[in-house]
């Protein structure tokens, strides 16, 4: 068993620890772990394999002379180096206890070849919520643009030495009233960038500083004062001088910090139509039926005002693939709608790689060879060339993933949505997708511990509750798995997805009766408004009426729904893969020659 001595960098599965230095890294990323937590990483990748006992843990973490409760003290430093790793204790695939004698870590572990270059690790940075200083609630979505484009701006400035928390995870610090040095915890973030936006009629006011969170140090601050018409120039502005002053951006760059086109160029010359994008997406990002509408309206003014806005006709594209997918509409009729607006956003700008991922994914309309053309290899050809556009995109992150699904390679997703987290880890829509790709590459037990963050992250959360019933279901708890399905149609107000879902445990578990009633509720629904064919799909496989679960699946496919193309992923179509029935629907999904 090979022992490894400070000075020594040594990796396991994604992670790289510098001893000497006292440095955790996850696929580059440098982790923040507290000093006692390391020491007990390091002392356990010392001997692996093998067992570290509590005495001498308890020599190493505290002097002999110092009285502490020991027990529950290491406790709490074996707990938070398993949080930061990600691990278990019931399940661990790093620290393994042994009751009453001590920890073993039982990964591999090995070190990089001699000639391996060591990775550069970034510095991590937040941009915090502006705030509205101007007081008036309706000048909330001024303030949220605001720190939209700060976050993109200085995203774009030096990618490979500076990685900026996404905007959905800054965004849930806001009228948190945490103070930076809990904030930079959470996160481990190295940076903190805060400030506030004052518009009055066509002037515009801002400040900004920047905090260096080892000694809460002010490296920057500055007021800025401008006219409306020259706001684009401002957000480039602000970010350049927050860069120049990040110690992380090498001398040779500081001077004069490089910027992307996109950062240079104005999204529109139209101050009325960039006014009704950010109200677009103020709404949109509430990702509400209602919201969903009224941002609709803005961007579809925004257009008005502007018909080649490249920004606008991104959103639309992505407000009918929100309507389609979850249902909201008929997916085959919004997919057209979306796909024009696609196409208009990467015609007018080629550097929109969100954009151009959300064209890969989707099939082209092709009546030779079926309602849909899925070419799933030219789909991940596709999406690869956007995610090179922006390799550190969360968005593109869960798109490459969701294409890993359809193709069976769940666990490769979840690895893919792991690296998302990096960038956002507070990110409800991430972590769902991290939970079902768990799920689908069967590894239950930690996509239960997904969705319970979920769940504590946002207790109102509905996704939360189905995918801890998706959890329960692949443990075979059912009676767990109803009741948290029940929870996510009673959050969501009967929404036909999750009776789908819950008709579908009802009839696995044996709740045949209160089954029968959700497809009853269901048909009744769907006389009302459209339905997914997929939630007619599921609830006839859980009664075991697998004639019509194939008739439905097979529509499904017909209508563009999108949770059919998941096929091979789906762990409780296992009993149906030998039927003749299933390998036809791989076919008509072009998933199998």
């Amino acid at each position: 068993m090979p022992t490894y001595t400070a000075g020594n960098v040594v990796r396991f599965d994604c992670y790289e620890v510098d001893l000497s230095a006292g440095r955790l890294l996850k696929r580059g990323v440098r982790m923040r772990l507290r000093e006692q937590s390391f020491q007990l990483l390091a002392a356990l990748l010392e001997h692996p394999g093998q067992v570290v006992t509590r005495e001498h843990l308890r020599r190493l973490l505290w002097q002999d002379n110092v009285f502490v409760d020991f027990d529950n003290n290491l406790n709490a430093v074996v707990a938070h180096l398993r949080e930061v790793l990600s691990d278990s204790a019931d399940h661990p695939r790093f620290v393994e206890t042994l009751p009453k004698r001590g920890y073993r870590f039982i990964a591999d572990v090995y070190t990089p070849p001699a000639a391996a270059e060591p990775k550069v690790s970034r510095a991590r940075l937040v941009v915090l919520p502006f705030a509205n200083l101007n007081g008036d609630p309706a000048q909330e979505y001024f303030s949220d643009a605001v720190t939209d484009e700060v976050i993109t701006t200085l995203a774009s400035l030096a990618p490979e030495h500076l990685a900026v928390i996404a905007r959905t995870t800054a965004m849930h610090y806001k009228g948190s009233h945490k103070d930076v040095a809990r904030i930079a915890r959470e996160l481990g973030v190295d940076y903190v960038v805060e400030g506030g936006v004052r518009r009055i009629e066509d002037r515009l006011g801002i400040n900004a500083q920047l905090i260096q969170t080892s000694d809460q140090a002010h490296l920057f601050a500055r007021k800025y004062d401008a006219a409306m018409r020259d706001v684009f120039s401002l957000y480039r502005c602000i970010a350049q001088d927050i860069a120049a002053c990040l110690p992380c951006i090498p001398d040779r760059l500081r001077a004069q910090v490089p910027v992307s086109d996109r950062a240079i160029r104005k999204p529109t010359e139209s101050l009325t139509a960039y006014n009704e994008y950010i109200k677009g997406r103020y709404e949109m990002w509430k990702w509400t039926p209602d919201s969903v509408g009224k941002a609709k309206q803005h961007f579809e003014a925004a257009l008005a005002h502007d018909p080649k806005f490249a920004l606008a006709c991104d959103c639309l594209a992505n407000l009918y693939w929100y309507l389609g997918f979850w249902g909201f509409g008929p997916p085959d009729e919004m997919e057209p709608i979306r796909r024009f607006y696609a196409l208009r956003a990467v015609e007018l700008d080629p550097t929109l790689a969100e954009t151009s991922a959300l064209i890969a994914f989707h099939p082209e309309k092709c009546h030779h060879i079926g309602p849909y053309a899925y070419n799933w290899a030219e789909t991940e050809k596709e999406m690869e060339q956007a995610r090179g556009l922006h390799p550190n995109s969360p968005f593109l992150r869960v798109g490459y993933a969701s294409v890993l699904i359809v193709l069976g390679n769940a666990e490769k997703a979840a690895a893919e949505l792991e690296c998302a987290l990096e960038s956002d880890p507070l990110s409800l829509e991430v972590r769902f997708w991290l939970a079902e790709a768990l799920f689908f590459s069967r590894q239950y037990k930690r996509a239960l511990e997904q969705g319970q963050q979920l769940a504590e992250l946002e207790p109102e959360y509905q996704l939360a509750y189905m995918v801890l019933g998706h959890a329960y279901l692949g443990l075979q708890r059912f009676e767990e798995s109803v009741a948290a399905l029940r929870r996510a149609g009673e959050i969501s107000g009967e929404f036909p997805l999750m009776l789908g879902w819950l008709g579908l445990a009802c009839g696995l578990g044996g709740y045949t009766e209160e089954a029968r009633t959700v497809l009853e509720r269901l048909r009744v629904i769907a006389g009302q408004r459209f339905v997914l064919p997929t939630s007619f799909a599921w609830i006839h496989l859980g009664l075991g009426e697998i004639d019509d679960a194939f008739r439905w699946m097979d529509r499904a496919i017909d209508r563009n729904d999108g949770w059919i193309p998941a096929l091979k992923s789906y762990p409780f179509l296992d009993p149906l893969r030998a039927d003749p029935r299933f390998h036809a629907l791989l076919r008509k999904l072009n998933l199998q020659a």
